[in-house]
């Protein structure tokens, strides 16, 4: 199973989700994936995902540790 938090974190560090996923040893759709499920989780946006790199939406930052 994916760990949906570690993705996020993974995606904040790296800067894009090309970047994340292959950090976390992950296809990009495996990831983008991840991180839908934890937006869909919390109800909200978590990054805003152009222009590159992404970028952590109010939400986002609020999840981070």
């Amino acid at each position: 199973m994916i760990d949906e938090f570690r993705c996020f974190v993974l995606v904040v560090d790296e800067g894009t989700f090309t970047a994340a996923a292959r950090a976390a040893g992950l296809s990009q759709p495996s990831l983008s994936a991840a991180i839908a499920r934890l937006e869909r989780w919390h109800d909200a946006r978590l990054f805003h995902r152009l222009p590159r790199p992404v970028r952590l939406t109010t939400s986002g930052a609020a999840l981070l540790p």
